[in-house]
C-alpha cells in the first residue's frame, strides 16, 4: 500500500459537512438479529477472506461488514469525517491514514483504547506505529499495517549501495560521467511524498520540525541540514526530469524502464517490477534508505493503516472486539503476504511464510525498529500542505530563508482554529 498522498480537500464549518452528507449505511442488526459491524477500509483485493474469517471466528456474536472507501485518501478521509461531523451511528471500525489518528482523537471522534483491548493492540507492535496510534499519551487506535521506502539499486551499476546521501550523490554522478543510466528517481512533486522525503532527511540528520508535544515549529539545525540535502539534491543533476511532477507510480515506472540506478519508493516496487521487467529485477537488489551521516543509520518515515472505533458506533465493545480480529498476527500476516502491507506486529517477520513474499523483510524491519513519523499534530493536514507548497521545487529552497518561512507558516497552521476539512 503507497502512503497517503494528494491534495487536501477543505471546508469552513461542519454545517457544510452536513449539506454534503452522502447516503448513511444502517446500524443494527441483521434479520437474524446479528449485530451488523461496519467496517470502513481502503480498498484491499484479499480484505473480505480477513472479514470472513473474523466472521467465523464470532460464531454469530457479531457480523463484520466491510465498507469500501474511495481510492484516493484524501476522498476517504472526507467521506468520513463528513459522516461523523453528523455523528451517524452506521460506522464502526474506521481505518484511518496514521497520519489522521490524532485529528480524530482531538475531535472526540474516536474512542480510547483501554484495559485488555488496549493490552492486546500494544502487545508485540512495533513502536513507531504504535507512536502514530496514540494521542496526548493515550492509544486512541491499533496499528493493522506499516510501511516503510527502502534504496533499490542495479547491482549491474553500482557493485555496493550507498549508505548517505553523499556516496548516492557521487556515485550517480560517476555514472552519468560515464554515460550509463546514473538517475536516483524518487518523489519530488508537490504533494505528501515530498513531505515524507523531507521528514526522513530531517529525521535520520537528528531534527525536529515540531516540538515534542506538537504545538511549536521549530525548525532546528537538523531541519534546516534536511533543506540543505534536499535542495542539494535537487540541483545537483542526478534527478529525473520529471522529478518535481514524480510520484510514487511514476517512479516505479521510470525505474522499471530502465531509466535510473537508484530508486527511493516503497515495497510496492518489487512484485510490480517482478511481473512488468522480469529481465530488470533480476540486477534489481535493496538496501536501507541512506542516510545523513556516515556510521549513523537513516531513520525513515513510516505510512500505514490504523483501527480505530467510532464514538458513535452502537456497539463499542464488539467493534474493539472486531477491529483486534481484523488486526491479528495470523491476519497481518496473510494480508502482508497476499496484499503486500507489511505487518505491524514485529513476531510476524520471522514467520518462514514472509521470506518469499518479503524477501527484503529483514531491510524493512530494521527500518522499523527506529523509524520517523510524520510530525505529530492533530493539524496536520494543514502543515502537510503548508510544506508541500513551500518545499517545492526543492532545487529553489534557501535553507536558513525557507527555514524561516516554514517556521512561521507552520505555527499558524498550528493554531488554526479547527480541524475539519
Amino acid at each position: 500500500m503507497v502512503t497517503h498522498t494528494g491534495t487536501w480537500v477543505r471546508a469552513t464549518a461542519a454545517a457544510v459537512a452536513l449539506l454534503l452528507l452522502g447516503p448513511m449505511t444502517a446500524c443494527g442488526s441483521d434479520e437474524s438479529g446479528v449485530p451488523t459491524i461496519n467496517f470502513y477500509y481502503a480498498q484491499e483485493q484479499n480484505l473480505q477472506k480477513v472479514v470472513d474469517d473474523c466472521n467465523a471466528e464470532a460464531a454469530g456474536k457479531y457480523r463484520i461488514s466491510y465498507q469500501v472507501l474511495p481510492r484516493g485518501a484524501d476522498d476517504q478521509r472526507v467521506q468520513m469525517v463528513r459522516r461523523l461531523a453528523a455523528e451517524d451511528s452506521g460506522m464502526d471500525v474506521l481505518g484511518l491514514d496514521i497520519t489522521w489518528t490524532q485529528e480524530f482523537a482531538s475531535a472526540d471522534w474516536i474512542l480510547e483504547w483501554t484495559g485488555a483491548n488496549k493490552s492486546e493492540a500494544e502487545q508485540g507492535t512495533l513502536a513507531g506505529p504504535l507512536e502514530s496510534a496514540e494521542y496526548e499519551g493515550k492509544l486512541y487506535a491499533a496499528p493493522k499495517n506499516t510501511n516503510v521506502q527502502l534504496l533499490w539499486y542495479r547491482t549491474d551499476l553500482v557493485p555496493q549501495p550507498p549508505t548517505t546521501w553523499d556516496e548516492m550523490i557521487q556515485q550517480a554522478l560517476d555514472l552519468k560521467q560515464q554515460g550509463k543510466p546514473y538517475q536516483v528517481i524518487t518523489m519530488g512533486a508537490q504533494y505528501e511524498g515530498l513531505v515524507v522525503l523531507y521528514n526522513t532527511l530531517v529525521a535520520s540528520a537528528g531534527g525536529h520540525i515540531l516540538n515534542d508535544d506538537g504545538t511549536k515549529a521549530v525548525f532546528d539545525e537538523g531541519a534546516v541540514r534536511g533543506l540543505e540535502i534536499l535542495q542539494r539534491f535537487a540541483s545537483a543533476g542526478v534527478t529525473h526530469p520529471s522529478f518535481t511532477n514524480t510520484i510514487e507510480d511514476d517512479a516505479r515506472l521510470q525505474f522499471q524502464n530502465g531509466e535510473g540506478a537508484f530508486q527511493l519508493n516503497w515495497p510496492f516496487v518489487y512484485p510490480a517490477m517482478q511481473e512488468g521487467a522480469p529481465d530488470l529485477a533480476a540486477k534489481v537488489r535493496w538496501a536501507r534508505y541512506p542516510g545523513v551521516d556516515s556510521g549513523t543509520p537513516s531513520k525513515v518515515t513510516i505510512g500505514g493503516y490504523n483501527l480505530a472505533v467510532s464514538k458513535y458506533s452502537k456497539h463499542p465493545d464488539l467493534a474493539f472486539e472486531a477491529a483486534l480480529c481484523l488486526r491479528n498476527a495470523e491476519h497481518q500476516k496473510f494480508s502482508a503476504i497476499n496484499d503486500g502491507v507489511p505487518p505491524t506486529i514485529e513476531s510476524v517477520y520471522n514467520d518462514p511464510e514472509m521470506t518469499k513474499a518479503y524477501p527484503m523483510k529483514d531491510e524493512i524491519l530494521a527500518e522499523l525498529r527506529d523509524a520517523a513519523n510524520r510530525p505529530l499534530t492533530p493539524a496536520y493536514q494543514n502543515v502537510s500542505t503548508v510544506m508541500s507548497a513551500t518545499l517545492s521545487p526543492p532545487a529553489s529552497i534557501e535553507e536558513e530563508k525557507t527555514a524561516k518561512e516554514l517556521r512561521g507558516s507552520i505555527q499558524d497552521a498550528l493554531e488554526s482554529k479547527g480541524v475539519l476539512p
